[in-house]
């Protein structure tokens, strides 16, 4: 059963840095890309960062690159995102999906949702003082 579980979120001051894990089991880490989105209450869904499948390359949405930082552990099957400089609007529910591939554009990953890609429950951050 393919499952994915993200951790690691809570309360952080402005500036401050997290780092999320999202724990796979049931497949294969290395035959899919790994995205990172969030969304906040009443906003659409919003896509951060992916590692591709084989090669592990990373892609970044414009509004955290330079500081997130996405990578994998595939002897423990985990992929983490490592946020810096964070800020208030950084305050949401943030998803790790298994996807196909990374979708790009630009050189900038945006979020491609497809019926069989899988995403876990989230795991909150909040940004504030």
């Amino acid at each position: 059963q393919v499952q994915l579980e993200e951790s690691g979120g809570g309360k952080v001051q402005p500036g401050g840095s997290l780092r999320l894990s999202c724990a796979t089991a049931g497949f294969t880490l290395t035959g899919y890309a790994i995205g990172w989105f969030r969304q906040a209450p009443g906003q659409e869904r919003e896509g951060l960062a992916c590692i591709d499948n084989s090669d592990g390359t990373t892609y970044y949405s414009r509004s955290v690159k330079g500081r997130f930082t996405v990578s994998r552990d595939t002897a423990k099957n985990t992929v983490y995102l490592q946020m810096n400089s964070l800020n208030p609007d950084d305050t949401a529910t943030y998803y790790c999906v298994r996807e196909d591939f990374c979708s790009v554009w630009g050189g900038d990953y945006f979020l491609d949702l497809r019926p069989h890609d899988v995403w876990g429950r989230g795991t909150q951050v909040t940004v504030s003082s």
